[in-house]
């Protein structure tokens, strides 16, 4: 039995095909088009966003006498605006270690937008236990002695479970499946499991809007303020316009283009 913290890794995200993106700019006549943009994310955004209206340079589309320079000031006008659609052409991927199945149960309720591969308890057998502690309870000498205890004695009964049965004995998956998913019954929701989850970038804002607000639940808000200090690095335009305000030691992310 052990203690974590949620972990954040960012393991995918969209990359553009050079080759078919300047075959398309020769077809409209702008070869020499180029992007500012510091990641193939926010290019792609950009470039989606100015087919729309052709505006990659004035008089492409002879109604546009003058456009927008730079991915930073094109992207800005974008959330400014609300044409969040545009944001939906660019996915991150990533993966969630050492989250509780409070936090998946609740990730999963977003959608729209996602894509979701979770650790399944059915194939994983839970030999050991591990658990992120909330901070009412570690703050709490008997709460925390509680919690402990409860973990340890549930992660015993898996073990033995494991024992009474002999799953390390039967020959074939088959079996070990079925005994597998009898005993996570016996398993406690706060469990730390794994789960990875793509998005696009529009669905990425407000969930880190939902998410960091200091009504949400600990744990996830613990989450995605670790989520939001990666990509505020890594897509600096795309998330330019947001805040950070501390609540309850936990980041608040914020801003006044709110589920654009």
């Amino acid at each position: 039995m052990k203690f974590v913290q949620p972990k954040v890794f960012l393991v995918g995200e969209t990359r553009v095909v050079a080759e078919g993106l300047s075959a398309y700019f020769d077809h409209i006549g702008v070869p020499g088009w180029k992007t500012a943009a510091p990641s193939d994310g926010e290019a792609l955004c950009e470039v989606m966003g100015r087919l729309c209206y052709r505006s990659f340079e004035p008089g492409l589309n002879p109604n546009v006498t003058r456009v927008r320079q730079g991915n930073a000031a094109y992207l800005d006008n974008i959330v400014q605006v609300g044409h969040g659609s545009v944001l939906e052409h660019a996915v991150v991927n990533f993966i969630f270690a050492d989250v509780s199945r409070v936090v998946t149960h609740e990730l999963v309720r977003h959608r729209a937008g996602t894509a979701v591969s979770q650790e399944s308890l059915r194939f994983v057998r839970l030999d050991a236990l591990s658990a992120y502690v909330p901070v009412h309870i570690r703050e709490h000498e008997q709460g925390m002695e509680i919690f402990t205890r409860t973990l340890e004695q549930l992660e015993t009964l898996q073990q033995e479970l494991a024992a009474l049965y002999a799953i390390d004995g039967e020959k074939t998956f088959e079996s070990k499946k079925k005994l597998t998913s009898a005993f996570r019954r016996v398993a406690p929701i706060g469990l730390a499991t794994t789960i990875g989850w793509s998005c696009n970038f529009r669905t990425l804002r407000h969930v880190i809007e939902l998410r960091t607000e200091p009504h949400a639940e600990e744990e996830i808000r613990l989450l995605f303020g670790e989520v939001y200090r990666i990509v505020r690095e890594r897509y600096p335009h795309v998330f330019a316009d947001y805040t950070v305000e501390m609540a309850d030691d936990l980041p608040w992310v914020k801003t006044t283009h709110g589920k654009i």
